[in-house]
């Protein structure tokens, strides 16, 4: 399901600190901006409510989940506030599974070649480099050399418009944006500014319409 949105557009946006108010005016202008895929980290305010929120308004329109899923009873209340993607800071097992259980796409967080395989092993539909300051594009190349084709990447920590051709030339699959995207308070107008100069920073490495 992951893959089918990042081919859209491989920019996920992260809203950390989002309220249940601000999610739909947000959600739309992300939308109006190209983003296909939307996560509201878990220790948001409310942030089961705010998911529930962008699914019913966007969920015809952009793939949306939860970040920072620590357990599998958060799996399931995400599902149950109609979320469908499952995003992790760790590789917890029992976690990745929870949401294949669920028919959930989840990409768990790894910073090392055994986390990754063992992710995918368990079932993980992406695979969240995190952070991805400190792993940086060497690490990404020198994993490509080894995992299969297939594998999703998605770098997420500290990704800007200006750094996402490093990561891209070695085979990113996504990038997931936090801060640099959206801060807490911030309005559904400054956000649509700045999900716009990511789009086109995107754009500008891979000119191709998308689908």
């Amino acid at each position: 399901m992951i893959r089918n949105y990042l081919k859209q557009m491989p920019l996920i946006a992260i809203l950390r600190g989002l309220t249940p108010p601000e999610a739909v005016p947000v959600g739309h202008a992300l939308v109006a901006a190209g983003f296909r895929i939307i996560e509201v980290p878990l220790n948001s305010p409310q942030a089961l409510d705010s998911i529930a929120a962008l699914c019913t308004d966007l969920d015809g329109d952009c793939l949306i989940g939860a970040g920072t899923v620590m357990t599998p009873k958060q799996v399931e209340e995400v599902a149950r506030a109609g979320g469908r993607l499952i995003v992790m800071p760790h590789g917890d097992p029992t976690v990745v599974q929870a949401a294949k259980a669920a028919s959930l796409s989840c990409a768990p967080g790894v910073a090392t070649p055994t986390e990754g395989f063992a992710a995918l092993a368990h079932g993980a539909d992406a695979l969240k480099l995190f952070p991805a300051e400190q792993l940086g594009p060497p690490v990404l190349k020198a994993w490509r050399a080894v995992f299969p084709e297939s594998a999703v990447f998605v770098p997420v920590g500290g990704i800007t418009p200006d750094n996402l051709g490093g990561f891209h030339t070695v085979g990113a699959s996504g990038f997931g944006l936090g801060s640099a995207l959206y801060k807490p308070g911030m309005s559904a107008v400054d956000v649509g500014l700045r999900a716009a100069a990511f789009v086109r920073a995107w754009h500008k490495l891979d000119p191709a319409p998308t689908h």
